[in-house]
């Protein structure tokens, strides 16, 4: 067997699969079959492409190279039939998305309505929903959230900033006052989500300089939802991001504190997150570039 798109395809799967006994399951093979074809592929280049360990198939420094290129491969033949099957017709497909509770609702709802006013006959699957871990998970095509770091196995793509500020309904300002300093956030009863298992840290920037606070809200939730409905309440001083409670700064019905001060506990920025090697449809390239467009419209 000499080095064709099929073996290149073949060190693909296998490597996607993660073992053989799992390879052979997806691609309706016996496992001696498959161990067979990639010998027989190695013979012919003459080079080791998997190294066999006791519980998980690794690449060699090539056959990671010879991966990438049969990745990139596997994804254009895909490409490829996807618009012979679906030349003349409505652009269909499939895109699962996992966006924040709060982002999600009081952002995004609106782009994802009019998205699917565009494209109906686009399935849109999508979850609200705030956990960090696992994102790409098998059932998730893309994912949106607030990172300071994305991780380094995902393309990150740029939705623009996140402002957090701390603010509080107009009748608490009345009657508990404004923190007026840092410090004292650290004696405010505080609204705000936390990461489970890490202490709360606040980052502030004023200019150039770089603060932390430690902090220990008296009210905790990842559902922005609720934490605005808590501040509506008077129960204290929220540290959303500015999209939970914009309209209640416009209205006046809330206020903000800190104003000098450029808040953080996530992150920064927005992104849109995806696999770099995972096949991109029509349907899922169409909505990213979609989405892009409207994260810039909104600055």
């Amino acid at each position: 067997m000499s080095l064709d798109v099929q073996s290149l395809t073949l060190l693909v799967q296998i490597l996607d699969a993660g073992n053989l006994a799992e390879a052979a399951r997806r691609l309706k093979m016996s496992r001696a079959n498959i161990s067979y074809h990639l010998n027989q592929v190695e013979r012919a280049i003459g080079q080791q492409l998997i190294r066999r360990t006791t519980r998980r198939l690794e690449a060699t420094e090539i056959g990671l190279k010879l991966y990438e290129h049969g990745r990139v491969i596997q994804n254009e033949l895909l490409a490829a039939r996807e618009a012979v099957a679906t030349l003349g017709q409505e652009l269909g497909g499939r895109v699962r998305l996992s966006v924040p509770s709060g982002y999600g609702q009081l952002t995004m709802s609106p782009w994802l309505l009019d998205f699917k006013r565009l494209y109906p006959a686009i399935v849109l699957d999508v979850l609200f929903e705030n956990r960090v871990e696992d994102l790409m998970r098998e059932e998730i095509d893309i994912a949106v959230r607030v990172l300071s770091d994305p991780p380094q196995n995902l393309v990150a793509r740029d939705m623009g900033p996140v402002r957090f500020v701390a603010c509080a309904s107009r009748d608490y300002a009345e009657r508990q006052g404004l923190p007026q300093r840092l410090e004292d956030l650290q004696h405010t009863p505080l609204l705000t989500a936390a990461v489970i298992g890490r202490q709360l840290r606040l980052a502030a920037y004023l200019d150039a300089e770089r603060h932390e606070v430690l902090i220990e809200p008296t009210l905790i939730s990842e559902n922005f939802m609720f934490l605005r409905e808590a501040i509506v309440a008077g129960l204290g001083v929220g540290l959303v991001p500015d999209y939970t409670v914009r309209d209640l700064l416009e209205a006046g019905t809330a206020v903000t504190a800190l104003d000098a001060w450029r808040l953080s506990i996530f992150g920064t920025h927005m992104h849109l997150l995806y696999m770099p090697n995972r096949h991109h449809t029509r349907a899922m390239a169409t909505f990213i570039d979609y989405i892009l467009q409207r994260s810039r419209e909104r600055g």
